[in-house]
C-alpha cells in the first residue's frame, strides 16, 4: 500500500511562511493499493490537491472509483469536499464509510456540507459523480471493500466520538486515529486492539502535553499521547499527524525530537517516527 499525505492540520488551514515544510492544509490522506484500489481518509482541503493530480487519470474521464473513509463530521475533515473535482465528473463512483446509524443519517451530514447557507452546489445530487453509502458502527466489525479489509472504533473527542479505521491488505495494516483526547487511563481497550501490530500508526499528535493540559476540552491528543498508544499497540511505524493550526514548523521539529526521545526512553526504539508533511509517500 502507498500512503501519502495531501493534509496534515487541525481545526483550519494554515497557510503561510512558517508553515510551508509540513503544509497549512487540513486532513486527508490516500491510500492506494497493490490491485489500484484508491482509498480516501478524510476530505479536508488537502483533498483538493489530491482531486487535481487524480483528473489525469480515470477520474478525469469518469471512469474512477473509491472508498472515501469518513472519521467525523468536523469542519476540518469536510471541508474540502464541494471543492474535490472528480465529484462533479458523471461516471466517477464514491462508496463513503461514515459514522452514521444509518444511510439516510449519513447522508444528511454531507448533505448539510453543500446546503445554501455554505456552498453554491445546493445539495449533492447537483454533483456528477454517484455514491454510496455505508454508515459504519464503530464496534470493530470488519467490512470487505474491494481487496482490503476495513474496521473501525470509536474515540472520544470532546463532546463528540471520532472513527478510527484500520485497512488490512495481504497482511500489511495501516491504522488512521486522528482527533481523539484519550482519558487519563489512555487508550481504550478497543482502540489499542485496532491499532495492534499496525505496520504505519497515523495518530493524533495535535499538541505538545503542556499545551494538551491547557487545552483538554477539545478532546485532541498530544504527540505524547501517540507514543503511548504505539507504544502500547506494538507498531512498526508512528507517523505524528493533525498538528495543530498555530504550531510552526520549527514547532513541528521540535515536537518530532521530544517524541522520537520519550518512544526510546520507553522501549521503542524499533519504532520508526514520522513526521507526516504534505507530498510525503510512504510505502506499507
Amino acid at each position: 500500500m502507498k500512503v501519502t499525505f495531501w493534509g496534515v492540520r487541525g481545526s483550519i488551514p494554515s497557510p503561510g511562511p512558517e508553515t510551508v515544510r509540513y503544509g497549512g492544509n487540513t486532513s486527508c490522506v490516500s491510500i492506494q493499493t497493490l490491485e489500484e484500489d484508491l482509498l480516501i481518509l478524510d476530505s479536508g482541503t488537502g483533498i483538493v490537491a489530491l482531486g487535481k493530480q487524480l483528473l489525469r487519470g480515470a477520474f478525469g474521464r469518469g471512469q474512477g472509483k473509491a472508498a472515501m473513509l469518513l472519521s467525523h463530521a468536523h469542519w476540518d475533515h469536510i471541508q474540502g469536499f464541494p471543492f474535490f473535482a472528480p465529484v462533479f465528473i458523471p461516471g466517477n463512483r464514491f462508496t463513503v464509510f461514515g459514522q452514521a446509524r444509518s444511510s439516510t443519517m449519513l447522508e444528511s451530514i454531507l448533505e448539510g456540507q453543500v446546503n445554501p447557507h455554505f456552498s453554491p452546489l445546493q445539495t449533492m445530487k447537483n454533483l456528477g459523480a454517484s455514491f454510496d453509502l455505508m454508515p459504519i458502527s464503530g464496534d470493530g466489525q470488519k467490512h470487505s471493500h474491494e481487496h482490503v479489509t476495513i474496521s473501525a472504533c470509536r474515540n472520544p473527542h470532546g463532546h463528540a466520538t471520532c472513527l478510527a479505521y484500520r485497512i488490512e491488505q495481504h497482511g500489511r495494516v495501516v491504522v488512521y486515529a486522528p482527533d481523539v483526547g484519550y482519558p487519563p487511563n489512555g487508550p481504550s481497550d478497543a482502540a489499542i486492539e485496532l491499532y495492534r501490530g499496525a505496520d504505519l500508526l497515523i495518530h493524533d499528535a495535535t499538541y505538545t502535553p503542556e499545551d494538551r493540559i491547557r487545552r483538554i476540552g477539545r478532546g485532541y491528543a498530544s504527540f505524547a499521547d501517540a507514543a503511548t498508544a504505539a507504544l502500547r499497540a506494538g507498531v512498526r511505524r508512528l507517523a505524528m499527524f493533525h498538528y495543530d493550526q498555530d504550531y510552526t514548523d520549527d514547532q513541528v521539529d521540535e515536537c518530532w525530537r521530544r517524541c522520537r526521545s520519550l518512544l526510546d526512553t520507553e522501549g521503542g526504539r524499533s519504532i520508526e517516527l514520522i513526521a507526516a508533511r504534505e507530498g510525503l509517500t510512504v510505502e506499507v
